[in-house]
């Protein structure tokens, strides 16, 4: 028998949101968040995704700050949006040997574009919010919402990625004017600066290297806060809930995250199958409802009885894509599964989406995961 998806929700530290793009998964985030702080949790969710869905549903203005929620007791709920720029300042000025490092290198321009825009910097500082709001003793569980699915795979990966960036040999060149002595560590960069020069311009590259010199000496501290981010991820209290529709490529995206999931030894904690059909009349068999819509054909109630029908078969079709999915995966009956029907009404409230977080935590509902 599966673990009510209650229980996940009493016991996480860390609940992360993870599933393909157009499913709901930032609904469902914050839906999650609102059903825990409900059952007393003190929760923060945090959006890594752009999209400002989450302020919508929640009803707040998000800003880098974690912003609290009005009455949602006896827990309480915070939400925050990702600013990866903040984020990495906060970064180097918390890693800098004193205030004078800390300021030559937020005042460089390399460091400027490099926060805003360079792969990979939105992924890390992800990791690192994820870090800070775990050790924020105002909460007790943090709930991640993550960009599409190959995205989040990327902010998986993050913490790692910084570390080999550390170890690589161009690295080692950049900062090498600082350790070695200028004029030695010059010569030998010599034919690498003159080609990086001609292909970025000598301003851009001597911005990028003044950059890497003000930064050495942090990298002990980046190493540890990665190592302490990948620990985190691993952790027994973080969880994992992937979150899919009944469609096909849905599924498939479903699937693929879950793999690799597997593949860095990372566990699913839940999944939630988002927008299915409620069966409706489940009292009555198919063969019944069969015979009713023959039987009254060309009639007004005849016309009811094969809507009732066709809705029937959309039931069917879903559950076989969802049973797909989990004979895929291999997920067994220690996932949490939860579904969350196709409402007749957007959430765009707390009112409306404390019906969603209702049907994650058990409620009489029906559909694929029922």
């Amino acid at each position: 028998m599966n673990p009510p998806f209650a229980s996940l929700l009493d016991t996480a530290s860390v609940l992360i949101c993870a599933g393909a793009g157009g499913v709901g998964k930032t609904t469902t985030s914050a839906a999650i968040a609102l059903a825990a702080a409900r059952r007393g949790r003190r929760v923060v969710v945090v959006t890594i995704d752009p999209a400002r869905r989450l302020a919508d549903a929640i009803g707040v203005t998000l800003s880098h700050q974690p912003e609290q929620v009005q009455a949602v007791g006896p827990g309480e709920l915070w939400a925050v949006m990702l600013d990866t720029g903040a984020t990495f300042d906060g970064l180097v000025r918390t890693y800098s040997k004193d205030p004078s490092q800390a300021e030559n290198i937020l005042q460089n321009r390399f460091y400027r574009n490099m926060a805003d825009s360079l792969s990979g910097t939105q992924e890390f500082m992800a990791a690192e919010k994820l870090h800070e709001l775990h050790h924020d003793t105002r909460f007790d569980l943090v709930v991640v919402d993550t960009p599409p699915t190959r995205n989040a795979l990327d902010f998986l990966e993050a913490p790692k990625q910084l570390v080999h960036f550390l170890d690589h040999r161009l690295y080692r060149v950049l900062v090498a004017p600082t350790r070695l002595g200028m004029r030695v560590a010059s010569a030998a960069a010599q034919p690498f600066v003159k080609m990086m020069s001609k292909v970025v311009g000598g301003d851009a590259l001597g911005e990028a290297i003044a950059f890497f010199q003000a930064f050495d000496g942090m990298e002990p501290g980046f190493r540890e806060r990665a190592a302490a981010v990948m620990e985190l991820l691993a952790h027994p209290g973080t969880g994992y809930v992937l979150v899919t529709s009944p469609r096909r490529a849905a599924v498939d995206e479903t699937v693929f995250f879950a793999s690799e999931l597997h593949r860095q030894q990372l566990a699913v904690s839940a999944l939630v199958a988002n927008r299915v059909h409620p069966e409706f009349a489940p009292l009555l068999g198919d063969s019944d409802l069969h015979d009713a819509t023959v039987s009254t054909a060309g009639t007004t109630i005849g016309g009811l009885w094969d809507n009732l029908l066709t809705l029937r078969r959309a039931v069917r079709s879903e559950t076989a894509v969802i049973d797909g999915l989990l004979d895929s995966t291999g997920l067994d009956q220690t996932v949490a599964r939860a579904s969350v029907p196709l409402l007749d009404h957007d959430v765009h409230d707390l009112d409306s989406l404390q019906i969603v977080a209702e049907h994650l935590v058990g409620l009489p509902r029906s559909g694929a995961l029922g």
